[in-house]
């Protein structure tokens, strides 16, 4: 099978609408990685690769964040933004294998789901591990490890809250919600929702964000010499995870996705 070019995968693994989905493609997609992984997609459409290895893969990818993550210094914060970053590539990849070998099912939705899951979870372990010091020559202080936890459990619960949306519906015999019912009924609510949606301050919990986050903090600390700005941003974290479950749970219940 010849090699297709990449003016003629970009209609097919690009159709309309995949780089302007409301909650379901990144900005670092939007930006950037969408324009890497279609020479990567490439490659792949003429192998015998499928959809779902490469899903497993991604997700490998972005579990590994967190062992990446305990190497101490800036290196480890390099090489956690890497896996993070690979993490984002093959998640964009996976999606076009399947839409130019026409190769969906639903096991491979629920595995990319999966992936993202742990994805965001394993970065803030990781960073609470990081900033506990394992390597440290002082006592470890799994206060921050504890911090790092709460923060990834946070993150879990606030996809769970939007994915329980669907299952709700679906057992109560409603069909998929629709973008216009996430608005919530009240003005006031409402009012909210867009003041937290331009401070854009929950998406630091999201894996992307914080391995950036991370690398910065780790700069910072390596000039000062301590792991104060690693404490400080593991501390924030999970203030803004525990937050933002509370305020998702109260949007969603605000809103009209369970009518």
């Amino acid at each position: 099978m010849p090699r297709p070019s990449v003016a003629e995968l970009r209609p097919v693994v690009h159709p309309a609408g995949v780089k302007d989905r409301r909650s379901g493609e990144h900005w670092g997609g939007r930006l950037y990685m969408r324009e890497i992984s279609l020479r990567i997609t490439r490659l792949l459409v003429t192998t015998k690769v499928t959809p779902n290895q490469l899903t497993y893969v991604m997700t490998l990818c972005g579990v590994l964040a967190a062992p990446a993550l305990l190497v101490p210094g800036v290196w480890g914060a390099v090489l956690g933004v890497v896996a993070v970053q690979l993490y984002l590539l093959l998640d964009c990849v996976d999606g076009e294998v399947a839409r130019w070998k026409k190769q969906f099912s639903l096991s491979g939705v629920y595995l990319d789901r999966v992936g993202a899951y742990l994805c965001d979870a394993a970065v803030l372990v990781g960073f609470g591990l990081r900033a506990a010091d394992l390597w440290g020559s002082g006592r470890i202080d799994w206060l921050w490890a504890f911090l790092g936890t709460l923060a990834a459990l946070g993150a879990i619960l606030i996809k769970a809250e939007t994915d329980l949306v669907g299952v709700a519906r679906h057992q109560g015999g409603l069909p998929p919600v629709k973008e216009a019912a996430a608005e919530p009924r009240s003005s006031g609510m409402a009012l909210a929702r867009r003041a937290a949606g331009a401070l854009k301050f929950h998406r630091l919990i999201l894996g992307i964000e914080a391995s950036l986050l991370i690398l910065a903090l780790a700069v910072v600390d390596q000039v000062r010499g301590d792991l104060f700005f690693s404490r400080l941003g593991v501390a924030v974290l999970a203030g803004i995870a525990l937050l933002q479950t509370v305020l998702h749970l109260v949007s969603v219940l605000a809103s009209s996705r369970l009518r």
